[in-house]
């Protein structure tokens, strides 16, 4: 069953429970998801499903973080739920340990040796790990690998 399907079908189920807060998180992220496709002229897989759905959290985490730090935990609360509800669709995270066995392996695949040789690195990660592990965490522990 794709993202997409799965997606749907949480909405339906959260309707027939009347859980409106949780449908309202959902179809906004099911627009944004369409308006990709509309704008691309083009069906999504899960990769980049995936991908909309991290940045779709990236989002709200900037937006909890602004709200904690002037004091709105009303409205931190919202952002927090909203983070939870997509970040259900997300597939487990990776562990430290796991992440940087894989960017060593990567690192031995691809033969690097320094920073220069960082983005080949970063991708080949990135593909490996989809939706698994934040960019921002794969950067600072394949940088750590390079220098090492």
């Amino acid at each position: 069953m794709t993202l997409k399907t799965t997606l749907t079908d949480t909405i339906k189920t959260a309707m027939k429970a009347k859980n409106m807060e949780q449908v309202k998180v959902l179809r906004n992220v099911q627009a944004v998801i369409k308006q990709v496709e509309i704008d691309g002229q083009t069906e999504l897989d899960d990769k980049n499903i995936l991908a909309i759905l991290q940045k779709q959290i990236k989002q709200r985490q900037e937006s909890l973080s602004i709200y904690t730090t002037n004091g709105r935990d009303d409205l931190a609360q919202k952002e927090q739920f909203e983070i939870d509800v997509i970040s259900a669709f997300l597939p487990e995270q990776l562990s430290d340990d796991k992440l940087n066995a894989i960017i060593n392996e990567t690192i031995d695949e691809l033969g690097a040796s320094g920073m220069k040789d960082m983005g080949r690195v970063m991708n080949a990660v990135k593909d490996k790990t989809a939706g698994r592990a934040d960019a921002g965490v794969i950067s600072v522990l394949v940088k750590k690998a390079l220098t090492a």
